[in-house]
């Protein structure tokens, strides 16, 4: 029998899929003896396969849900989220909901954690950053009978419903414009790129825009650790020294980028003549750089207005239909860093 999608998992589901009694799958997930570790083993493998999560709300109000949303990302350190959260918050503010958050740090093994919490809690809701998670994650999300918005990325199928910008597409936008501009031997540098895929998603778009203009990139450099000014002065100072006839810098985010103009102006470079730059987010707080940095804006507080307003919606009323993907159209910045074609 089919269950339907909008009801939650139960023991019973488990015990179904596990061979053994609600009983038993009870014990095990509360971590009781009297089990043998052939049985257990068995329940744990059932319940993670299903995406089946306990429910920590005890007695009376088991059967309901919290007023809580949980708003799961991968950073609050980059300038980027907290965007997020503040259209997030002022949807919210106006209901009985409020969220709560969990930090990933972009490793999907802890995403499955914090995901396993919250959901533990019964939220009346979820907004989760990305679209790519594990298969213990996606299938937690898919049972969770609940409002699911995944965001800031529209570059593939959300589980539920989704709301953000195609990173794929932003990146080919960013390459025609410099190549408009006349730009050719083009040096790219971004951090996180083997677990941000939004950034590796950029990248792709990037590469594939400037490979039908004929213009193969110069020089890459990808940097695992965070974003930082002086990580961004130091892969271009390498990154010059290494390549100096690059006429052009694209950085994965606005935050290395402006240290790399930093740099560059230190150094007495014609910006934007000599070399251009340009990042990506448009980051209000680097607006008192010496020059404007170009980049791209990424939608941040709508992303997260519309993304609580589904919520809010579905929850209010479950059966209505409420937008299932909503895609938003960044816009690119010149500054004082991409020269008009």
């Amino acid at each position: 029998m089919t269950r339907p999608l909008n009801r939650p998992l139960t023991l019973r589901d488990v015990s179904e899929a596990s061979g053994v009694s609600e009983m038993t799958v009870s014990r095990v997930l509360r971590n009781r003896g009297d089990v043998s570790e052939a049985t257990r083993e068995k329940v744990l493998r059932a319940a993670k396969a299903l995406g089946y999560v306990p429910n920590r709300i005890a007695g009376s109000l088991a059967s309901q849900r919290v007023n809580l949303v949980a708003v799961i990302i991968p950073s609050m350190s980059n300038m980027v989220f907290p965007e997020v959260m503040t259209g997030i918050n002022r949807v919210l503010e106006d209901t009985p909901l409020q969220p709560v958050v969990g930090i990933t740090d972009y490793l999907p093994e802890k995403e499955e954690k914090v995901l396993y919490e919250m959901l533990s809690w019964r939220p009346s809701g979820i907004i989760i950053a990305g679209l790519e998670h594990s298969d213990a994650s996606r299938a937690m999300l898919r049972a969770s009978g609940i409002p699911v918005v995944e965001i800031m990325d529209a570059d593939g199928t959300p589980v539920d419903a989704m709301v953000g910008i195609s990173h794929r597409r932003a990146g080919r936008e960013m390459a025609e414009a410099i190549l408009k501009a006349g730009y050719r031997r083009i040096g790219f540098m971004g951090t996180k790129m083997a677990l941000d895929h939004r950034a590796r998603k950029r990248f792709e778009g990037f590469t594939q825009a400037l490979a039908k203009g004929g213009v193969e990139i110069a020089d890459h450099e990808f940097y695992t650790g965070g974003s930082a000014l002086s990580k961004g002065r130091e892969l271009t100072a390498d990154m010059m020294a290494r390549t100096p006839d690059l006429d052009f810098l694209y950085y994965s985010n606005d935050l290395i980028g402006a240290g790399g103009l930093l740099w560059l102006l230190e150094q007495g470079y014609d910006i934007p003549g000599r070399i251009g730059l340009a990042g990506f987010n448009g980051v209000e707080l680097l607006q008192g750089l010496p020059r404007r940095l170009a980049t791209m804006d990424a939608c941040r507080a709508e992303i997260g207005r519309r993304a609580a307003e589904i919520i809010v919606a579905r929850t209010a009323d479950p059966v209505r239909e409420a937008d299932k993907q909503v895609i938003l159209t960044p816009t690119i910045d010149r500054g004082d860093t991409l020269r008009m074609p």
